[in-house]
Formats: structure tokens, sequence, C-alpha cells
């Protein structure tokens, strides 16, 4: 009985190590990195117009995941600053304004599809729980060729 209590933790310990050692599977997802012009719709502001930059994070991205860094530039209103990760054509994306008393940040979720120019275009909708009393909104982008 001690000995297979024995081989039984041996094992585990193995499969840990095996585990820890186990190189990350390559990218093989779609890769939205790029310049994408949108033209939004905010509950409080109304519409806007904006530019996002999405940078694939390659030494975080893995199988079909892949991590991003999200930066969205609203002329009159800031650069927001975030990240992202995304499974197949969904991505979850957290952003917010550097200065933290405005409390514009959120959180959003958005799809990807391709256009009939070939190009990806996302759609995302965004919640943001703190800015005036709570808000939310829409985005459609179009990336650049």
């Amino acid at each position: 009985m001690k000995a297979r209590k024995i081989a039984f933790l041996a094992t585990l310990l193995n499969l840990g190590i095996a585990t820890a050692a186990t190189t990350p599977a390559a990218f093989t997802g779609p890769d939205f990195s790029g310049i994408y012009d949108c033209t939004g719709q905010d509950h409080h502001e109304g519409p806007y117009t904006g530019t996002v930059t999405l940078e694939r994070v390659a030494a975080q991205s893995t199988g079909t995941y892949g991590a991003y860094t999200f930066t969205l530039d609203v002329p009159g209103y800031g650069v927001y600053r975030g990240h992202a990760a995304s499974h197949g054509r969904h991505m979850a994306i957290h952003f917010a304004l550097p200065d933290q008393s405005t409390r514009d940040y959120g959180t959003g979720i958005a799809r990807f599809e391709r256009s009939k120019g070939g190009q990806w275009r996302l759609r995302k909708f965004y919640y943001e729980p703190e800015f005036k009393d709570g808000n939310h909104g829409f985005e459609d982008c179009l990336r650049r060729k």
C-alpha cells in the first residue's frame, strides 16, 4: 500500500513538472493587429469618431487565444489605453483614460468579421460602470488597408 502511494505521488509530481515545462502552442487564431477607423454612439456623449490601434502581444498569444494592447484615440476626449484578449472572432477589451478623476473607463466585447473588401471590421459594445453614473455605447470600426 505504501509503495502505491509513493508511486502515485511520483506520477503526480512528474505530471506537474511536465506541465510546467510544456512550451505554449503557436498562435493559430486570426490576427486583428492594425489601425481601425471607428464611428461610435455613446449613451451620454452622443456620436463620435476615433481611431483604434490593436497590437498583438506574440509572447502571450497561444493557440486560438490572442493577447493585444489596445488604444482608442477620440479627438476632443482623449486617448484610452488598455488591453484585450481574443478567442476566435470575439474579443474582450478593457480601456481607460489616464486621468482617473474622470472615471472614464470600461469593458467592451467585440465581434470581428471580414468586410466585402476583405478587411477586418468589428462591432463593439462597451460598458462604463462609473462614468456619469453608468454609461454604455457601440463602436463600428474598419481596419485600414
